[in-house]
């Protein structure tokens, strides 16, 4: 039987959620898209957002098994290979990491072998990983990059950046790979899952009269508010949408770092 428990983190600077999940019988964990700290001015990085991960990870007598990434970030720097170092644990993301691999690859003039490398598992759609008596299901949740992934627990799913609250809405489809009529149909499976599934964020951007950062919210609310997909919007609807927004944004500011 899935029993589990959380907590969730908040980086200011990327306005990025991280997550400590943990199995209650066994208290085996796995952490959700850790932020590495970095000073793009001096090209300097720190763990001390890890810290306090590891310092509650340490407190609760947590067995960290994994590192989970929902998507390789534009926003942020991850902190997996120090949990690694640290811990360990196997780091986990999409198998189409692959497909971004070879896509930045080429703009960096390296290697044109594209094989997953440094990350320890590559998850396809629909595979399970043990966490404890618990089971993660990975739901393959490509259009915002190709190598999206949602992670499904009990009555909890971690979607990335596939979705934002309801009241913000959708991630953009522009970047290489993207695809908004993809993102629409990833979108839509996690819609089929309960109206009570928790739903959590990996960003809050705040958004007009919500003062206060959220990084939960439910798949029912979703289904119905959110302002880009709720309320029965079709995909003709959504793709001319999103192609229009993504047209007025700028790259995000660490892309390339």
């Amino acid at each position: 039987m899935t029993d589990v428990a959380y907590q969730q983190y908040f980086d200011k600077d990327s306005n990025t959620f991280s997550y400590l999940l943990w199995d209650r019988a066994s208290g085996a964990a796995a952490v959700i898209d850790p932020v590495l700290d970095f000073d793009q001015a001096a090209g300097r990085t720190s763990t001390k957002s890890a810290a306090q991960i590891v310092s509650d990870i340490n407190a609760k007598q947590l067995q960290l098994c994994y590192v989970l990434e929902t998507h390789v970030h534009a926003d942020h720097l991850s902190a997996a290979a120090f949990f690694k170092q640290q811990f360990g644990a196997k780091v986990a993301v999409g198998s189409r990491i692959c497909q971004v691999q070879r896509t930045f690859g080429q703009l960096f003039n390296l290697p044109t072998t594209a094989n997953g490398t440094p990350f320890d598992l590559l998850l396809e759609d629909g595979q399970q990983l043990a966490l404890g008596q618990s089971v993660i299901s990975v739901y393959h949740t490509p259009g915002h990059t190709p190598a999206c992934v949602a992670y499904h627990v009990g009555r909890h799913i971690w979607v990335g950046d596939t979705l934002f609250m309801p009241d913000y809405g959708s991630a953009r489809c522009d970047f290489p790979g993207g695809d908004a009529a993809t993102l629409y149909n990833s979108v839509q499976r996690i819609f089929a899952l309960p109206d009570d599934t928790e739903m959590l964020m990996c960003h809050d951007y705040g958004a007009p009269g919500r003062s206060e950062v959220a990084f939960s919210t439910t798949v029912g609310a979703q289904r119905q508010h959110n302002v880009h997909l709720g309320g029965g919007r079709t995909l003709a609807e959504f793709v001319q949408m999103r192609t229009n927004r993504d047209a007025t944004l700028s790259m995000p500011r660490l892309l390339l770092p």
